[in-house]
Formats: C-alpha cells, sequence, structure tokens
C-alpha cells in the first residue's frame, strides 16, 4: 500500500515545478524609499510594467515594505520572478511572489502640502 508513496517520479524536477499565473507580482521588501517610479524602472528590464501599486502606511506616509507590479503579460511577470527574486532593488533585498487579481485601495495623500493653499 505504501509503495506507490516510496516510487517517486524518477525526474526530480515534474516535484518542484511550479506554474505562474498572473501577470501581477507581489513584492515584498521594498525599501522606504521604492516609489513607482523606482520599482518601474527596475521591474521594466523583464518587460512591460503596465503599473506599479506601492502599499503606504497611512500614519507615516511611507511604504509599508511592499507592493504590487503589473505586467502586460504572464511570461514578462514569470522572468522578472525568476531574475528579481532575492535580488536588490533600491537597495533592499526583494522577495517576489505572484498574486491573484490586486483590489485597488485608496491611498492616502501623503503628498506634502502647499503652504497657504
Amino acid at each position: 500500500m505504501l509503495s506507490h508513496l516510496l516510487n517517486r517520479s524518477p525526474n526530480p524536477s515534474l516535484v518542484f515545478s511550479r506554474t505562474f499565473s498572473s501577470t501581477t507580482l507581489f513584492v515584498k521588501g521594498i525599501s522606504f524609499s521604492s516609489t513607482e517610479e523606482t520599482l518601474t524602472q527596475a521591474f521594466s528590464q523583464y518587460g512591460r510594467v503596465l503599473g506599479v501599486n506601492v502599499v503606504m502606511d497611512k500614519v507615516r506616509c511611507r511604504p509599508k515594505g511592499f507592493a504590487y507590479v503589473k505586467f502586460s503579460s504572464k511570461e514578462e511577470a514569470d522572468e522578472a520572478l525568476l531574475q528579481l527574486n532575492g535580488q536588490l532593488v533600491d537597495g533592499r533585498v526583494v522577495v517576489l511572489d505572484t498574486t491573484k487579481a490586486v483590489k485597488q485601495k485608496d491611498q492616502p495623500d501623503c503628498k506634502p502640502k502647499h503652504a497657504g493653499g
């Protein structure tokens, strides 16, 4: 009965293969100085970036440490995931993963207020 558990696939790569199915990547560990522009620049080396959503801390008006990057195709997102996962982006090592569609939440307006306005 246990013999089927002991007879593993002769090709170990099949056991650990992962199918990516999203055009949006979750990026964890971003720098507090990261912006949509700096992340777009870093990720656009691997494909056309359609948008970057840096999740902001409402109290401190700085990134919480993670973001979502949307590519124009699944293949481009897969390439960025393979190439940038564990690499330095804006001086910090980032961890990437695929994600399902992300609901856009209202982000705080952390832009400096104009005096006298």
